[in-house]
């Protein structure tokens, strides 16, 4: 077991430079904007263009998540993240290198197509290469790598604040990101394993199993085959049904594909983004001088990481994505409403300690979001899914979280200057109508195979009996002639 999961882990984490290149890139835009010379440079942009470096980013993010949906499956998992390093690769030098708003934007568009991509591959890819028991563990590193790259691009930020009046203070931060997408092309064209269940839906069996058998190194050699079987036997199953449209995709998998849609509407929903992008905002209402406000959003960053990190490795496994998803939409809830009113209180008054306390909400909300749903979301969204949606469904829920994300961002700082802080009861709003849609549409995964999740669904499920392959499951009314799984000739379909 340790082997197995000492080398997962390390491919997880080499992975997750792909999110981690997401959530870099996310952040340092808010420093960049933010640098007098960085606006003298760029001839002092209107209000329009600049908000146009966050809804052109996000916009590529969509296109980049879209791209996913078409062409996913045909590159393979290894095959289109090594094209994203390619694009996001020319998308930061060409925004290090900008001399004008205009090459600035198109930077920003590349690199949004880029890390869109990823940031919806890199947990499927992690979800199916990791064991069951540690599942949580492993894919819930792509969240972590997110919210790495948000508190070192806020440091990044801080620290480069204090640089001479110049390029460098700009330019530095967005220089850091070049290397990554380099460094992680190199390691998937060498020593990072393909998906074994990719491999099987492509018809490499042979190649499947070596895969497996290299990843899976906590299993004995019966464990070995017998797990293969039954994941071959779930995979090439589920293959029979030769889906051709979104419209039949809704049909046969109406409850897997709009709960992981759901779940990624739901974290736009909570209104993270929009306390991320504009917490700068807000400090300065609470009367926060400049150099402190970098310093507050640097530390939002340094607690939405440890925070992620604690919960992927001590909670998702132990205690259930149900359960985190459930717990962080509450615990949101309340958070947002006590921030509401400690802004309403303070924000326009002379109490230092009030204000405190109205920091103390957005404090409060980066705990609970990054520690609760960060990594829960983005790898349940994947899980949940059969084989052959997991890319085209995973890249449409991608799109939507993207897609909602730039109405509410958008909206934030007309939002923030008539409604103020009651702009939050948006989103409470919002968590309380996910919050009933999760307790009664959304079952636990927790120690389960990726094959086995869809019993959970009431989908059938390729079970092994000694020598003979049975497919089970609520909803029995095909039958299969012949699924071929070593050992395993024979097919008979049970219903319940």
């Amino acid at each position: 077991m340790a082997g197995s999961i000492w080398y997962t882990l390390g491919i997880s984490v080499f992975a997750a430079i792909g999110t981690f290149l997401f959530g870099f890139d996310t952040g340092i835009a808010t420093t960049t904007i933010a640098h007098a010379s960085f606006t003298d440079y760029i001839h002092h942009p209107d209000n329009g263009l600049t908000g146009a470096v966050v809804s052109v980013y996000i916009a590529g993010e969509a296109v980049g998540a879209l791209t996913q949906t078409f062409i996913g499956d045909k590159l393979g998992r290894i095959r289109f993240m090594q094209l994203m390093c390619v694009v996001v690769t020319i998308g930061t030098v060409v925004q290090t290198a900008a001399v004008n708003m205009g090459m600035f934007l198109a930077g920003r568009v590349l690199a949004g197509f880029s890390v869109g991509g990823l940031v919806a591959t890199v947990p499927i890819y992690l979800s199916e290469i990791s064991a069951p028991q540690n599942r949580g563990l492993i894919g819930g590193i792509s969240g972590c790598g997110i919210s790495l790259g948000t508190m070192v691009s806020n440091w990044v930020g801080f620290a480069c604040s204090y640089a001479p009046y110049g390029a460098t203070q700009w330019r530095l931060p967005l220089g850091v990101q070049i290397p990554w997408g380099i460094i992680l092309f190199i390691g998937l064209a060498t020593f990072m394993p393909h998906s074994p269940r990719q491999l099987i839906r492509n018809g490499k069996i042979e190649e499947a199993r070596l895969q497996f058998i290299r990843i899976r190194r906590d299993l004995s050699s019966h464990e070995v085959h017998e797990e293969f079987a039954l994941m071959r036997g779930q995979i090439e199953f589920e293959m029979q049904r030769e889906i051709k449209s979104l419209a039949e995709v809704f049909r046969l998998y109406r409850h897997r594909a709009l709960v992981s849609i759901g779940v990624q509407t739901m974290t736009s929903l909570t209104g993270v983004n929009v306390i991320q992008y504009y917490q700068t905002i807000l400090f300065k209402s609470l009367g926060i001088s400049s150099h402190m406000i970098l310093a507050l959003a640097a530390v939002y960053g340094t607690i939405a990481f440890t925070s992620n990190v604690l919960t992927t490795r001590f909670l998702a496994d132990q205690w259930g994505r149900r359960k985190m998803i459930l717990a962080g939409l509450t615990g949101i809830i309340f958070i947002e409403i006590y921030a509401s009113v400690m802004q309403l209180e303070f924000q326009n008054t002379r109490n230092k300690v009030g204000k405190g306390f109205a920091v103390l909400g957005i404090y409060l909300f980066v705990v609970t979001y990054y520690g609760m749903l960060n990594s829960t979301t983005w790898l349940y969204g994947a899980e949940v899914l059969p084989i052959a949606l997991r890319s085209k469904v995973m890249g449409l829920a991608a799109a939507s979280h993207f897609i909602v994300n730039v109405g509410i961002t958008e909206a934030g700082p007309s939002a923030f200057a008539t409604i103020k802080q009651n702009y939050y009861y948006v989103f409470v709003g919002c968590s309380a109508f996910f919050l009933v849609m999760a307790y009664l549409y959304f079952p636990e995964t927790k120690q389960k195979t990726l094959e086995e999740i869809a019993a959970a669904f009431g989908d059938k499920v390729v079970l092994l009996d000694e020598n003979e392959v049975v497919v089970a499951g609520a909803a029995m009314q095909d039958k299969v002639d012949a699924v071929q799984v070593e050992s395993a000739p024979t097919v008979k379909v049970q219903g319940s």
